[in-house]
């Protein structure tokens, strides 16, 4: 079964920085490429960052520069290093694989003075 949990999302003021993590159990990690998503308060589910099995990345365009991607095969974990951050970041963030219909509990960042 899989299972998915999201965590390191805190009250952080902006300009500040967080490290978010991912751990998935119930599948062969390493062969999965990993997306971070998150919720903004009145929008939709946005896609944020990608790395593949291969540790190929992307971004969304907006979020370059800002965030950082990577994975730890070894520990089943994907994280999400924010930097500079703004208070329009403030939302759920969640990490999930392609195809996969389950999603976690997601992780809480505020970014406010």
């Amino acid at each position: 079964q899989v299972q998915i949990v999201e965590s390191g999302g805190a009250v952080v003021q902006p300009g500040g920085s967080l490290r978010l993590s991912c751990t998935i159990s119930g599948i062969q990690f390493h062969m999965y490429g990993m997306n971070w998503y998150r919720q903004t308060p009145g929008k939709q589910r946005e896609w944020v960052a990608f790395i593949s099995s291969g540790f190929s990345i992307n971004y969304e365009n907006s979020l370059k520069g800002r965030f950082i991607i990577s994975r730890d095969n070894a520990r089943n974990t994907v994280y999400l290093q924010m930097n500079n951050l703004e208070p329009e970041d403030t939302g759920v963030y969640y990490c999930n694989f392609p195809a996969n219909p389950t999603w976690g509990q997601g992780t809480q960042v505020t970014v406010s003075f």
